[in-house]
C-alpha cells in the first residue's frame, strides 16, 4: 500500500541528427506533462486505469505524438486510428482499430472493455459505438493538417512522433497497460498493425508484468510480443528484463521497436 508504478513511451522513433535541441525539448515536456499527470493520480490513490487513460488522452491530444490529434497519414491522405487497454487483475480488456472521427481512442477502448461483451471493434463500427457512447467526435481532418499532405508527400520527411503507451501499477496493486496510435506512415487503407492486438502490441496481467509496445507492428503481430514476455515470466521464471531482452533482442530484427 502506498506504493506506485508507471512508465510511458512516446514511440520507438529517432531524432535526426540535424534535429533542432528546440524540437527535441518539446517532446521530453510533453512526456515530463503526460508523466505527472499519471503520478497525480497514483499519488493520490487513484486507479491504474485512471492514470493510463489520462496519460494517453493527453499525449493523444499533442500533436507532437503519432496519436489521437498528430496521427500519421495514410496513403489516401486520411488518418485511422487504433488504441487497446488491458487491466491485469482480470485480463479485461478493450480495443478499437481504424477509427476515423474518434477523437481520443484510448477512451473508447475503455468503454468497449466496461460496456460491451467485446473486446475489439474497427471500422465504421467502431465509430458508431463512440457516437452511441457518447465520446467526443471530431472531423477527420482534426488529426493533423490533412491541407498539408500533398506538400508532405512531395517532401518525403518521416514524422517524427511515434506510438504512445503507458504502464501503471497502482497502490492496490493492479497493472494497467495502454497503447494508442495512428499507425504507419502512409500505410494501406485498412491496416491494422499491434497497437489494437491484445498480446501483440499491449497485455497486462497481476501476476507477470504489464506492456506497451512500439514499432513495425507486423513483427510485433507474428512473435506475440506483449503476451510472450509476460509468458516467459510465468512459465520460465524469467526477470521482467531477461523477457524484454529475449523478444527484443533476439525474437526481433534489430531496430523492429520496443516495449
Amino acid at each position: 500500500m502506498g506504493k506506485y508504478t508507471i512508465v510511458i513511451h512516446g514511440g520507438a522513433g529517432d531524432f535526426p541528427k540535424d534535429s533542432p535541441e528546440e524540437l527535441k525539448q518539446q517532446y521530453i515536456n510533453s512526456l515530463t506533462e503526460a508523466l505527472n499527470i499519471g503520478k497525480n493520480i497514483l499519488a493520490n490513490g487513484g486507479t491504474s486505469i485512471d492514470a493510463v487513460e489520462k496519460v494517453i488522452n493527453y499525449l493523444e491530444n499533442n500533436i507532437l505524438f503519432n496519436s489521437g490529434r498528430g496521427a500519421v497519414f495514410t496513403l489516401e491522405g486520411k488518418h485511422e486510428l487504433d488504441a487497446s487497454i488491458m487491466q491485469g487483475k482480470d485480463l479485461s480488456s478493450g480495443a478499437v482499430a481504424g477509427v476515423t472521427i474518434i477523437k481520443n481512442p484510448i477512451s473508447l477502448a475503455r468503454l468497449v472493455m466496461e460496456k460491451t461483451p467485446h473486446v475489439l471493434f474497427a471500422g465504421k463500427g467502431a465509430d458508431d459505438l463512440g457516437i452511441q457512447l457518447g465520446v467526443e467526435i471530431v472531423p477527420n481532418s482534426y488529426f493533423h493538417d490533412s491541407t498539408g499532405y500533398q506538400k508532405w508527400l512531395k517532401s518525403n520527411i518521416k514524422q517524427q512522433g511515434e506510438t504512445v503507451g503507458c504502464v501503471a501499477l497502482d497502490q492496490y496493486g493492479n497493472i494497467t497497460a495502454g497503447t494508442s496510435t495512428g499507425g504507419r506512415q502512409n500505410k494501406m487503407p485498412g491496416r491494422v498493425g499491434d497497437s489494437p492486438l491484445i498480446n501483440a502490441g499491449t497485455y497486462a496481467n497481476n501476476n507477470t508484468c504489464g506492456v506497451s509496445a512500439t514499432g513495425i507492428g507486423e513483427l510485433f503481430i507474428r512473435n506475440t510480443i506483449a503476451f510472450n514476455i509476460s509468458a516467459l515470466m510465468e512459465y520460465k521464471g524469467y526477470t521482467l528484463k531477461q523477457a524484454c531482452d529475449e523478444m527484443i533482442y533476439k525474437r526481433l530484427p534489430e531496430g523492429s521497436g520496443g516495449v
